[in-house]
């Protein structure tokens, strides 16, 4: 029972308060990033709708018109109609705020993806690596070897060696944040295998899978989804510098970086093609970092105890 007892670690009590009030009411950061990611989530999902035109949709003759730039249509049936442009039109006359909307569902796309499969694998190879002591070393020069390279660097060279595409970005941002995720969680499990009820689990002769899934994999979920939110805020910038520089998303599908890379060239004489995909990408980066940076105050003990 007293083995039991040790084994309640700070991971799943923590889990436990994020949902709470009261935690939510000494982290206003969880709720203002949390607010502002729902907001993007929302438009990237709402963007058929909300999109005023199809984002891939030339017009040679409205082409380089600044924010709220209005024009008079003609529709199907013969009538009249006046359009909008909120956010002005770029080098080709394609509607900048719908492309804007529709570059929210790649960024988020990229960024839960490559925290997802980032945090589940270098979860699987940080158990093994921390636990598993004649691994250890073989695993850990391998990941400082990766860590060496730049990770904007080694995803260039990564793209580059394929094909440009949604997968090819995911994979090739995912591998630069693995070694990452790997390193906090042998740290933390290099500390929990000398605890007194993983030492009492090995004198019982509980076997290492069960061990593992059992006492140590609870203690490593608090911290871990901590960096998951990270890595979906890395992994989001990556992939609109990617895109801006050109070795990334094809430039037929609207992202944020492809809409700045598109409007640099004309940037002092009409900076809206940079300024609101611009913004749109600094809110979300923001966001995710705020949410992260309240859980990791929410649950770690030693910060909650002083607040």
């Amino acid at each position: 029972m007293a083995d039991r007892a040790l084994a309640i670690d700070f991971g799943a009590e923590a889990a436990v308060r994020v949902g709470g009030a009261r935690g939510l009411a000494r982290h206003p950061s969880v709720a203002l990033g949390a607010a502002i990611l729902a907001l993007v989530v929302a438009i990237g999902l709402l963007a058929p709708w909300l999109g005023t035109r199809d984002p891939g949709q030339i017009d040679p003759v409205f082409r380089n018109r600044r924010p709220g730039a209005e024009r008079v249509v003609r529709n199907a049936d013969g009538s009249e109609a006046k359009r909008t442009y909120w956010m002005g039109t770029d080098s080709l006359g394609r509607d900048v705020y719908s492309r804007v909307l529709y570059g929210a569902r790649v960024s988020l796309v990229v960024g839960v993806t490559v925290a997802l499969i980032s945090a589940t694998v270098g979860l699987a190879i940080g158990l093994l690596a921390g636990y598993l002591r004649w691994l250890d070393a073989i695993v850990m020069r391998v990941m400082d070897g990766l860590m060496s390279i730049p990770a904007i660097l080694l995803a260039i060279g990564l793209v580059s060696l394929s094909r440009a595409g949604l997968r090819t970005v995911v994979l090739a941002i995912v591998i630069p944040e693995v070694p990452r995720v790997v390193r906090l969680v042998r740290s933390v499990v290099l500390s929990l295998r000398e605890e007194p009820y993983v030492e009492a689990a090995v004198a019982l002769g509980a076997r290492t899978p069960v061990l593992l899934m059992r006492h140590v994999l609870p203690n490593t979920l608090a911290p871990l989804i901590v960096q998951a939110t990270f890595v979906c805020a890395s992994a989001i910038l990556v992939e609109a510098i990617l895109s801006f520089l050109g070795v990334g998303i094809p430039p037929e599908t609207p992202t944020w970086g492809n809409i700045m890379a598109e409007g640099r060239a004309l940037f002092r004489v009409f900076p809206h093609n940079i300024l609101f995909p611009g913004v749109f990408l600094a809110a979300t980066v923001l966001a995710v970092n705020m949410l992260g940076d309240g859980l990791r105050d929410m649950l770690d003990p030693r910060i909650r105890k002083r607040l």
